[in-house]
């Protein structure tokens, strides 16, 4: 095995980065393997549902997150680790890899049963949301390879390799620039997107502006969830106004109540009694919206929202059972959000995300939308719960649902419900989502 072949076996499993640690002796299977402070960790290796737990004798609380994790071996062979799993230990905080060996055909046990020095994991994430290791010394070849690269990027505790058809991809964000200024050359661009097989197909509806930027960047409108360009989330939001962000509300996730009265009795029941009538005056339309902030009563709702469970001098969850939650005047919890629901939203947050201004309009001809893009973008690199919560806490990310209930008229229609349980932000507020962020104007690049 050398590092040109192992990159490829990355590459053809459909890994776009490759992040690697050079071990500590107390890297091992007793200890667990430390991957870091904060759990921006969760946004890079994708894992399953978080579940909170207490362990050892101090009873030490955590979140724990598991993995679909394969080890590749010497001749290329992957072998499923089933008990692989994130730690995150709230209390410190860092998170740690734990569970990589148990019930593993084949698993590299002779690297970690003892304190080993000179050790290096590779770790690749794929589209599919699994993870391969590979783990060898450093004097062996792939070893001594990556020993000699130079001017990589770094994340925490890794070192992070962008490979491209098998083959190391350097400046990933330069070439990211490029593209987004080749776009915004472009000027006007008639509204369309890429299907599944890569074939540009007209876009007709109004919020087409995400998918005309993916077409032009070659994404395809329904690919598997995952960073869209090179590692690098892509997102685009309207502004009037190239040279000022806007005020415009951007979503950051839809996470429905896991708590409270709406969990228990469902949307309905929660909008008969926290909504409100429909504020055009029609009669079969309730509604539960507006801008709910961290301890302000919404004046249509009389709801405000709390957090239990995080230190906001310290900038950390201080009990795994805390949760964010609507109470009314009587302090009952009218929707609950769990920390660890929420961490298991945000960690489907990319570690790199762009953010692209655009502006619409409708083409003159056939009346179909057309977008421009701006060269003025922001970019963010890695993400925590802990700074949503912090956000969230200063009232800069608030809750902004979109709940109605539309009662029967006969001969009409049924009765509906409809539930979007947004929480938002305004864009000038992504920078504080992120420990790394800039604003980049891609024509002086």
């Amino acid at each position: 095995m050398n590092l040109k072949n192992l990159l490829k076996i990355f590459s053809e499993r459909g890994c776009q980065k490759v992040y690697v640690k050079k071990l500590s002796p107390n890297d091992n299977s007793k200890n667990q393997i430390y991957f870091g402070e904060s759990f921006d960790v969760l946004n890079i290796f994708p894992s399953s549902n978080v579940t909170t737990d207490e362990e050892g004798k101090r009873k030490r609380e955590s979140f724990k997150s598991k993995l679909d994790f394969y080890w590749i071996n010497e001749e290329g062979g992957l072998f499923i680790a089933p008990y692989a799993q994130l730690i995150l230990y709230p209390d410190y905080p860092e998170v740690r890899f734990s569970g990589f060996l148990k019930g593993c055909r084949n698993a590299p046990s002779n690297f970690f049963t003892a304190r080993i020095e000179n050790r290096i994991l590779f770790l690749g994430v794929s589209e599919q949301n699994k993870i391969y290791g590979f783990v060898t010394l450093f004097e062996s070849e792939v070893g001594q390879e990556f020993l000699n690269l130079k001017k990589l990027d770094s994340h925490g505790v890794f070192a992070v390799i962008t490979i491209a058809r098998g083959q190391i991809l350097r400046d990933s964000k330069g070439i990211l620039l490029n593209e987004l200024n080749r776009i915004h050359n472009l000027g006007w661009i008639t509204s369309k997107r890429l299907n599944a097989d890569r074939a540009l197909i007209p876009c007709n509806h109004t919020n087409c502006g995400g998918y005309t930027l993916e077409a032009e960047l070659n994404i395809p409108s329904n690919a598997i969830a995952g960073p869209d360009f090179l590692g690098w989330e892509i997102k685009q939001f309207n502004v009037t106004d190239f040279n000022k962000f806007g005020s415009k509300s951007i979503t950051l996730m839809d996470h429905s109540p896991t708590g409270g009265y709406f969990h228990q009795n469902g949307a309905e029941a929660f909008v008969r009694k926290y909504g409100y009538p429909d504020r055009k005056g029609r009669p079969s339309r309730m509604n539960f919206g507006g801008t709910h902030k961290h301890e302000v009563s919404h004046k249509l709702t009389s709801l405000k929202m709390i957090i239990e469970g995080f230190d906001y001098e310290r900038k950390k969850i201080v009990n795994t059972n805390g949760y964010v939650a609507l109470i009314d005047d009587n302090k009952v919890p009218a929707a609950i959000w769990s920390f660890s629901s929420i961490i298991e939203h945000w960690k489907a947050k990319h570690p790199q995300a762009c953010y692209v201004p655009s502006k619409s309009k409708k083409g003159q001809a056939n009346q179909i939308q057309q977008y421009c893009y701006g060269n003025k973008i922001i970019l963010g690199n890695y993400t925590d719960v802990s700074l949503l919560l912090n956000e969230i806490h200063l009232g800069n990310v608030f809750y902004d649902p979109g709940i109605k209930l539309e009662m029967a008229i006969e001969g009409e229609r049924k009765q509906s419900v409809k539930v979007r349980s947004l929480f938002r932000t305004k864009p000038i507020n992504l920078f504080s989502l992120y420990y790394q962020h800039e604003v980049v104007d891609t024509s002086s690049m």
